[in-house]
């Protein structure tokens, strides 16, 4: 049986190492679309826009460096279900979130309405992004004392 103080402990740690990594992404100019979407067949950590790049993140998060680095701890598995993952979210959520940035982006002048914009509603067609799609890990090493250590190991699945 595992102990249940551990366990809420790793959940705080787990909390803290997102808040984190989402902060240093957010001050490293990307723009967070969706924190902790779930759907029946697991978690995306942090899904953002790295200029036109749709950048699937998990974080992972340590207390304090020891025989694994954080990143070490996607094995093939875990890689594959997030690739699962980031498919499904495309799917379902990226045309919600790409007519919100169109219509952000017309508001602003940018694409002069030249093109027809998806129906969030419809979930009509909307383009890939035209970066592509790539999933990075976020490490984060929470030392005993001082500021945690942040990682981003971009396109590392």
């Amino acid at each position: 049986m595992q102990n249940p103080n551990k366990t809420s402990t790793n959940n705080g740690l787990g909390r803290y190492g997102e808040e984190v990594a989402a902060r240093r992404l957010a001050a490293d100019g990307l723009c967070i679309l969706e924190r902790n979407w779930r759907c029946v067949e697991g978690e995306l950590d942090i899904v953002a826009l790295d200029g036109d790049t749709l950048a699937i993140c998990e974080v992972k998060t340590r207390s304090e460096r020891g025989f694994q680095q954080p990143a070490e701890a996607i094995d093939q598995t875990k890689a594959d279900r997030l690739r699962h993952l980031a498919e499904r979210w495309l799917a379902e959520r990226w045309p919600v979130h790409f007519s919100r940035l169109a219509l952000a982006a017309e508001r602003a002048g940018g694409t002069g309405g030249a093109e027809p914009q998806p129906d969030a509603e419809s979930g009509g067609p909307a383009p890939p992004p035209p970066g592509g799609v790539r999933i990075d890990v976020i490490a984060v090493v929470n030392p005993r004392r001082g500021a945690a250590a942040v990682e981003h190991l971009r396109g590392a699945v």
